[in-house]
């Protein structure tokens, strides 16, 4: 089990920097802008769960605007541990998932991690989300999926 965590992790930080390099791609060839959603998210967050981020006007933004982009490393770290106990678990019983299988289930479980909360707190609403919105997050996610499966494979 403990070999299965340390490969998710590490798993999981390769399907991350996947993430972020397709997300940056899209970016600089279409000239689109970042997302606020990760801030806003923590932001939300910590006024749902009560806690007061420190600091008082650009010293206080500065690190919501840190800690939005760590919120995506620990689900991407997260899902890869996830990731890497499952399949230890499959492997000790003799059983393998198809590759296919494999990295869509490890894209739609960091996508459905990384989006919940936004949609939760009310940040985002994937029902008004445009057809290229919807490509805009789900690429970099199968990204993520396909880096990480196959990071976790012998």
């Amino acid at each position: 089990m403990g070999r299965g965590i340390l490969r998710g992790a590490v798993a999981g930080a390769a399907g991350t920097t996947a993430l972020d390099a397709v997300t940056y791609l899209d970016m600089a060839v279409r000239g689109r802008g970042t997302s606020s959603t990760p801030e806003d998210t923590v932001e939300r967050g910590a006024r749902v769960v009560g806690l007061k981020i420190p600091g008082e006007g650009e010293t206080r933004a500065n690190r919501v605007q840190g800690l939005g982009p760590l919120s995506g490393i620990a689900v991407g770290v997260g899902t890869g541990v996830a990731s890497g106990v499952v399949q230890a678990t499959l492997r000790s019983r003799g059983q393998r998932l198809p590759a296919a299988v494999g990295v869509l289930a490890v894209s739609a479980v960091a996508m459905a991690l990384a989006n919940g909360p936004m949609t939760v707190l009310g940040v985002t609403d994937p029902r008004t989300w445009s057809a290229t919105d919807w490509l805009s997050d789900a690429v970099p996610h199968l990204a993520y999926g396909l880096v990480t499966y196959a990071a976790l494979q012998d």
